[in-house]
């Protein structure tokens, strides 16, 4: 790398680890001056696509409010839910550069089944757009 000050060649004196990546600390082999650099690896964009075929970029943070929004006055742990969402960005990650929100859908009402069946059906009604009290009775009979 080069110098920030004077364009010459640098020299690492310390590396470690930071939660902003990897911390480098440099020495100017020329002027002598000092100063840190950070690398971290790029993460890989996730492009959801929606049901009428607009795409954004995939939230995390959006993912999460609807998993909380399910799971409200239920006896579930952040930790549980915090686990549920990065296991799901995690796999998404591997599917590829663009995903369906059904797909998103799915992989949420999976795991919100195995964790806590109310909180599944809460999901699903608003996932599968429940119209009216046969799709909850539909539901709960397949649960």
């Amino acid at each position: 790398m080069r110098c920030i000050y004077c364009s010459q060649q640098t020299k690492v004196t310390d590396k470690r680890e930071s939660p902003d990546g990897i911390r480098r600390r440099r020495e100017c082999l020329k002027c002598k001056k000092r100063f840190t650099t950070y690398e971290k690896p790029e993460k890989k964009e996730i492009i959801v696509v929606k049901k009428d075929g607009r795409r954004e970029q995939f939230s995390k943070e959006k993912l999460k409010s609807g998993v909380i929004k399910a799971c409200e006055k239920r006896p579930i742990p952040t930790k549980e839910i915090d686990e549920i969402i990065n296991d799901i960005e995690e796999k998404l990650l591997n599917k590829g550069k663009e995903v369906k929100t059904d797909t998103i859908g799915k992989m949420v009402m999976q795991n919100l089944k195995k964790l806590d069946k109310i909180a599944y059906i809460r999901f699903a009604s608003v996932y599968m757009d429940f119209k009216d009290v046969k799709d909850f009775k539909e539901v709960m009979r397949k649960v």
